[in-house]
């Protein structure tokens, strides 16, 4: 049986901001872009969560929820310096590591090398590091299972541990209202709650094949998950599955030739990112935000993948052009290439479970 750990750093941005600047400690702050153009909070401490401002809102919402937060601009460099020292206090205990993002990883420590043998104790020791060393402070779930070691790095933030042992999986899930759940966002919770699934108990009701026939793909991992079912091994060279570039304009554009210099300018940094994974892939694609938030993606898949700057510029450019936009406000463009040629097939329900 595994021994899984998920460390997740607590407000990671806004937390080294406060820990570098004296000014920022104890206040409401929000790491992101300027709330006087199309800025979005980043991450924002917990002073001014308690206003309700999230990562991923628009600033100027943060600010009218939070009129006396204050704004800093994120500092990339310095972050990925401090998620290479928590990485290296990973690997004191395991080389098993499986990253999500600068702030959060996966560790197996089902045999560690330093044989504390606890992972409740290395999750101790890790947490403790982290605060000694970076002054600092990161949760931790401890499970069986990838899934559920996630679930619970979440329910005692901050500076939480939660250990939640084999014999009490099946419980811990029946208890748990379907909105914690992770791949169960806002739409798909208030679908279930019509159906009358709130809890885990009462998503157990329905058969596999009921909640595909409501849920699509979907159905087929939440029926295995419910049940405390993911084999996902943590992987310490999970492949990316794809590589891109998007840009929130300051205003919104509806002129051809804006769009197309800033596909060309997004092009150019999708490129530079895949020459340094130095990966080569077949697919690209085009996402555009409108101004009414809704949103278009568009994808082209070639015989073969793409290696010159002008490949993607080309494909790129020719997505755009075949759209009929008719002086449509735009506020956000993206490109990515996926469908790398290292890519290896993988069992459907693992893939499934990893959209989550």
């Amino acid at each position: 049986m595994r021994k899984i750990i998920h460390i997740d750093m607590d407000a990671f941005y806004a937390s080294v901001e406060q820990r570098d600047f004296p000014e920022f400690r104890g206040k409401a702050l929000a790491v992101g872009g300027s709330p006087d153009g199309r800025g979005v909070v980043a991450t924002a401490s917990y002073e001014a969560r308690k206003y309700g401002v999230k990562s991923a809102m628009s600033s100027r919402m943060a600010l009218q929820l939070c009129p006396h937060l204050i704004f800093t601009y994120p500092r990339f460099d310095v972050y990925k310096e401090v998620s290479n020292h928590i990485r290296a206090i990973f690997k004191r205990y395991t080389d098993i590591i499986e990253p999500l993002s600068l702030d959060e990883a996966y560790l197996d420590v089902t045999e560690d090398k330093l044989e504390v043998g606890s992972a409740i104790e290395i999750a101790k020791q890790i947490k403790a590091a982290i605060r000694d060393e970076l002054n600092l402070t990161a949760s931790a779930g401890v499970s069986v299972n990838k899934f559920v070691a996630k679930i619970a790095s979440d329910l005692q933030k901050p500076d939480g541990l939660t250990f939640i042992g084999p014999s009490k999986v099946v419980k811990f899930l029946d208890q748990l209202p379907v909105e914690k759940f992770h791949g169960v966002g806002k739409v798909t919770a208030k679908k279930m709650n019509q159906m009358g699934i709130f809890t885990g108990h009462d998503l157990k009701r329905f058969t596999e094949q009921e909640l595909i026939f409501h849920f699509g793909k979907s159905g087929k991992f939440f029926f295995h998950i419910v049940r405390g079912e993911d084999d996902r091994p943590v992987r310490p060279n999970r492949i990316s599955k794809s590589i891109g570039a998007e840009d929130t304009f300051e205003k919104d554009l509806f002129e051809l030739e804006d769009l197309r210099e800033e596909l060309i300018r997004l092009a150019e940094k999708v490129f530079k990112r895949i020459e340094r994974a130095n990966k080569q892939g077949k697919t690209i694609t085009l996402k555009i935000k409108f101004a009414d938030f809704t949103q278009i993606t568009r994808s082209k898949t070639l015989l073969n993948p793409f290696e010159k700057l002008e490949d993607i510029e080309l494909q790129g450019l020719d997505l755009l052009d075949k759209l009929e936009l008719q002086d449509k406000r735009i506020r956000l463009l993206g490109l990515t290439v996926s469908n790398f040629k290292d890519e290896k097939e993988e069992d459907k329900v693992s893939a499934q479970l990893r959209l989550f």
